[in-house]
C-alpha cells in the first residue's frame, strides 16, 4: 500500500495496533483520539483515507461525514463502531462512507479494505444525504459477519425501485427489516401498507390497496401463503403498476424457490418479487449475537417496566448456547419474562431454565429434505439456473462460473475449519499448497488465522 492515512480512535491500543500494521504495509499515518483533530487535518489536506471510530470523546464519527465530504470530495472514509446496529451500517452508507466494520473488527480485512480504498480514493461519489436519528426501540442488533453483510445490502437496496423479498423463519425481524427499508428510504414520509391475503379479495381489493400505498411501500406479509388465486391477483396488479408506483416488498417464511419448483408458487409472482433477495439469519445461526440482544432486551425493559436486571454469568451462557426456535421474538419474551419473575436484581441459571424448561429447544428441519444428497441439491440450483434464462442459452462459460462458485465456499469453509492454515487446508483438501495459493488468489479469498481486534 502506498499514502497517508489519518486514524480517529480514542482506544490507544486501536490506534496503536493500526498505526503499526499501516505502517509496515508501507503507508504514513497521522493517529489522533480527537475528531476535532482529525477534521482539521483534512481541512489541511493531509490525508488519502480516513479510519474513523464513530463514539469520539469530542463528536460523532458518522456526522463528520458530510463535513469531510464538503472538504475533501472524493476523499474515501472507513468506518468502524462498536455500535452494531442496522442504524449504523444504514447512517455509515447514507453519508457515503467508504465502508463500514462493526467492532471487534478483523485486522487483515480491515487492511484489505484500506488498500481498496486507497488505489480507488479517487472515485465520482454522489452527494450524501443527512444521517437520520436511529430508532431506540428497533432490535435489528448483530456484530456477527451474517447480520453485517444483511446490514449493508439493506443500505444498498433501499433508495433503489426494486422489488425486495425478505426471507427467514418465523421471528427472525423479517417485518422489522422491511420496515427499516421504508424508514429509511426516500419514501418514509409516505404510506407503508402491509398486505394481508384477506386485503386481495374483492374485485376492489388490489386497486384499493394501491390508493392506500400512494407510492409508499407495499409489503406482502407472508406471501407463500396466498393461495392461487389470490397470486393470480397479484400479479395482475403489478403489471398495472404505472408512475408514482409503490414500492414493492414481500415476506416469506417458506422457500420460495423450492414452492415454485414444487408447483406450489406462480413463477411469474416469484419472479416479480424477487429482485433482491435478504435472507435473515436465524438466531442460532448467529449465536455471537444473542447476548447483545439480551442486553438490548433488558434495557427495553428497565424503560417499560421499570425494573433493572442483570444477567449472571452462568444466566447469560445458558441464553447464548439455547438454540432459540422461535428466535428473536421468543428471546425477547423471555427476558421480559425473566425480568418479571426473577426475584433478585441478578437473574439466576436457575431462573433461566424455569423459564425455557417448557419450551422447545430444537428446531425441526426445514425445506430441502432429509438426507437429500450434494449432487441432488446442486442439480436443483443448476436446473433454476438455467430456467432462468427463459429458455435461451445462458452466456457461454458456464463451466467456469459453475467451478468458481463452488470452489470459492469449499475453500473459505475449509480454511476456517483450518483456523488459516494454509498447510493444513490444503492436507485437508487433498490438493498442493501451491495450487491452493494459487485459488486463494484467484478467487480473491480473505485468509486469516483469526487475529480478532477487540
Amino acid at each position: 500500500m502506498d499514502g497517508t492515512v489519518l486514524v480517529a480512535d480514542d482506544d490507544r491500543t486501536i490506534r496503536t495496533v493500526l498505526t503499526q500494521a499501516l505502517t509496515r504495509a508501507g503507508c504514513k499515518v497521522h493517529a489522533t483520539s480527537s475528531l476535532m483533530t482529525l477534521m482539521r487535518w483534512v481541512e489541511e489536506g493531509k490525508g488519502d483515507l480516513v479510519i474513523s471510530d464513530v463514539m469520539m470523546p469530542d463528536g460523532n464519527g458518522l456526522e463528520a461525514l458530510p463535513r469531510i465530504s464538503r472538504m475533501r470530495p472524493g476523499l474515501p472514509v472507513i468506518v468502524i463502531s462498536a455500535q452494531n446496529t442496522i442504524m449504523t451500517a444504514i447512517q455509515a452508507a447514507e453519508a457515503e462512507a467508504y465502508d463500514y466494520l462493526p467492532k471487534p473488527f478483523d485486522l487483515p480485512d480491515l487492511m484489505k479494505k484500506s488498500a481498496r480504498a486507497l488505489d480507488q480514493k479517487r472515485r465520482t461519489r454522489t452527494t450524501p444525504a443527512a444521517p437520520r436519528e436511529a430508532g431506540d426501540d428497533l432490535p435489528l442488533v448483530g456484530r456477527t459477519p451474517a447480520m453485517q453483510a444483511l446490514y449493508r445490502l439493506v443500505a444498498r437496496v433501499m433508495n433503489t425501485d426494486l422489488a425486495v423479498l425478505v426471507t427467514g423463519e418465523s421471528g427472525t425481524g423479517k417485518s422489522l427489516i422491511a420496515r427499516a427499508i421504508h424508514d429509511f428510504s426516500d419514501r418514509r414520509t409516505l404510506p407503508y401498507i402491509v398486505a394481508q391475503m384477506s386485503d386481495l379479495q374483492g374485485m376492489e381489493g388490489p386497486s384499493t390497496l394501491l390508493s392506500r400505498a400512494r407510492g409508499g411501500s407495499l409489503v406482502f406479509d407472508e406471501v407463500a401463503d396466498y393461495d392461487d388465486e389470490t397470486q393470480a391477483r397479484v400479479v395482475r396488479m403489478l403489471d398495472m403498476l404505472g408512475d408514482h408506483a409503490p414500492r414493492i416488498m414481500a415476506t416469506s417464511q417458506a422457500d420460495l424457490a423450492a414452492r415454485m419448483d414444487a408447483g406450489g408458487f406462480r413463477q411469474d409472482l416469484f419472479y416479480r418479487l424477487s429482485g433482491v433477495t435478504l435472507s435473515v439469519p436465524a438466531l442460532r445461526e448467529r449465536m455471537d449475537d444473542i447476548p447483545l440482544l439480551a442486553e438490548h432486551f433488558l434495557a427495553k425493559g428497565e424503560r417499560d417496566l421499570g425494573t433493572v436486571r442483570r444477567l449472571s454469568g452462568d444466566a447469560r451462557d445458558l441464553v447464548r448456547a439455547y438454540s432459540w426456535p422461535g428466535n428473536v421474538r421468543q428471546l425477547e419474551n423471555t427476558i421480559r419474562r425473566l425480568m418479571v419473575t426473577s426475584a433478585e436484581a441478578e437473574i439466576s441459571k436457575a431462573d433461566v431454565v424455569a423459564v425455557l424448561g417448557a419450551q422447545p429447544a430444537v428446531e425441526p428441519l426445514r425445506g430441502g429434505g432429509e438426507g437429500e444428497k450434494l449432487s441432488a441439491s446442486v442439480a436443483r440450483h443448476l436446473q433454476r439456473y438455467f430456467d432462468l434464462h427463459g429458455g435461451q442459452l445462458p452466456p457461454p462459460g458456464v463451466y467456469q462460473r459453475i467451478l468458481r462458485e463452488v470452489e470459492g465456499p469449499l475453500i473459505e469453509i475449509a480454511l476456517d475449519a483450518a483456523a488459516g492454515n494454509q498447510a493444513r487446508c490444503a492436507d485437508l483438501l487433498g490438493i498442493n499448497r501451491n495450487t491452493l495459493r494459487k485459488k486463494i488468489t484467484d478467487l480473491d479469498i480473505r485468509v486469516t488465522r483469526r487475529r480478532k481486534l477487540m
